[in-house]
């Protein structure tokens, strides 16, 4: 695979972490970062060594493929002319501000068959790889997400800011269109901007997930547990750790416990629940999910017969529930 020529378009936190990633792929060589702070823009550019624009439009016949790390109500309009140029794109997550935006990305990209990513990193997570490979079909899946106060991005809804991330990685699993939302939230330090969510999300094919997000929480935790009648599923995200308890080397167990229930006999029974599974470490690989998400990316920028991680229409679908989510929330506003 040649190099690609690629550029990244925000020198903010995100930016530097996506230029960082490219400049360190081998089918990548980062040749400008962009930036309306040009300062900004110069500092980091000095730091990888390649050139600081100001205006994404000059980078038009010089790149091969752009990741937008902006703030987020800047998305579409950076977005734009490079997909109208026909320029790939990786735009971090959310996709747009609204789902106006986003559906206008979405379009825009078929027309012009340009390919657009969108950059949940968290799919890449290793621990969502895993699960990924199980191939299980999700009957129940519970997810919570919180951390302290982080004093950024604090003026979106944490349902954009946080949520989004479980909300992509729910859809993907239970693979199915939502039928129903309910959810409740509230704003604690801004009352227009909610802090603490809560939803559970109903699908067509009967999964139910029940996720929570809170950036007002007194400790970081970042965990998922899944349920299928393939196996049980606990992961957490930030440990990288999961475990496995598959449905079929457990049969003789269930069977066994089924047996004394019938005969009255549970007393007879001493060993301890845990003792009698078997329970299996999740297989985790341990790769950085940014790298593997810029990976897919420039993968499908090279051979339009690959796909990205996670594509325009994914970004939209997690956009769209979202947008279900805040409306239950205005629906069921706390007085």
């Amino acid at each position: 695979m040649d190099k690609l020529r690629t550029a990244v378009v925000g020198a903010g936190k995100m930016g530097e972490i996506h230029a960082r990633v490219y400049s360190e792929l081998p089918q990548s060589n980062l040749v400008a970062l962009v930036d309306i702070d040009l300062d900004k823009a110069k500092r980091l550019a000095k730091k990888y060594h390649c050139e600081a624009i100001r205006d994404v439009a000059e980078l038009v016949g010089k790149v091969d493929a752009v990741t937008i790390a902006a703030p987020t109500s800047e998305h579409f309009a950076l977005a734009k002319p490079l997909i109208e140029a026909g320029i790939p794109v990786l735009i971090e997550k959310p996709l747009a501000s609204d789902v106006g935006q986003a559906k206008a990305i979405v379009e825009l990209a078929k027309q012009t068959g340009c390919l657009v990513a969108v950059g949940h990193s968290e799919r890449c997570n290793p621990v969502v790889q895993a699960i990924k490979r199980l191939q299980i079909e999700p009957k129940f899946i519970e997810a919570a997400r919180i951390s302290p106060y982080p004093f950024r991005s604090t003026d979106i809804s944490v349902v954009l800011d946080v949520m989004i991330h479980d909300i992509d990685i729910i859809l993907s699993l239970a693979a199915s269109k939502v039928k129903k939302v309910d959810a409740v939230g509230i704003g604690v330090i801004d009352p227009n901007t909610e802090d603490i969510c809560n939803a559970r999300i109903t699908f067509e094919n009967g999964c139910i997930a029940n996720v929570t997000a809170s950036r007002l929480a007194l400790k970081t935790e970042r965990k998922v547990r899944v349920f299928s009648r393939q196996a049980y599923i606990s992961v957490d995200y930030l440990k990288k750790t999961g475990v496995v308890v598959k449905a079929a080397p457990n049969v003789d167990v269930v069977e066994k416990i089924r047996q004394f229930k019938k005969a009255g006999t549970f007393a007879l029974l001493t060993q301890n629940w845990q003792d009698l599974l078997h329970v299996e470490k999740l297989d985790v690989n341990d790769a950085e999910p940014l790298r593997l998400e810029q990976q897919a990316f420039l993968h499908a920028v090279a051979d339009r017969s690959l796909r990205p991680e996670v594509s325009a229409e994914e970004g939209l679908a997690a956009m769209e529930c979202a947008d279900m989510i805040m409306e239950s929330m205005r629906e069921h506003k706390w007085e």
